[in-house]
């Protein structure tokens, strides 16, 4: 391979990950958890497929990781670790922004 390719290729990546970086930047939201009531947060999406993660200070970490249309799976970051939150999320359909558990019957939502 030419230096003139790795270069390119290397500039290629580069320009990826900070587009990447820009894109997945946290925004301000308004959170909600069954646990934790209303509070102001973090959102940052994840992915391209709607997985994303809720932080602020104080609170726990919320991760829901999209399994396919409508439905999630849900993590607890509780210090240096992820926890499985049991059962699956399904979006509302009264409110996009709200997933429900109705397993544990818990309710996540970030606007």
């Amino acid at each position: 391979m030419t230096l003139k390719k790795m270069l390119f290729g290397g500039g290629v990546c580069a320009a990826a990950l900070l587009a990447f970086s820009i894109s997945a930047q946290a925004k301000r939201a308004r959170c909600f958890t069954s646990d934790d009531g209303y509070f102001a947060c973090s959102y940052r999406a994840i992915d391209d497929a709607g997985s994303f993660r809720i932080s602020a200070p104080g609170y726990p970490t919320y991760v829901l990781e999209i399994d396919g249309p409508g439905f999630a799976y849900g993590f607890v970051n509780l210090g240096r670790r992820n926890v499985p939150l049991p059962g699956q999320f399904v979006r509302s359909r009264d409110d996009g922004a709200c997933w429900n558990n109705p397993q544990t019957n818990t309710k996540l939502c970030a606007w």
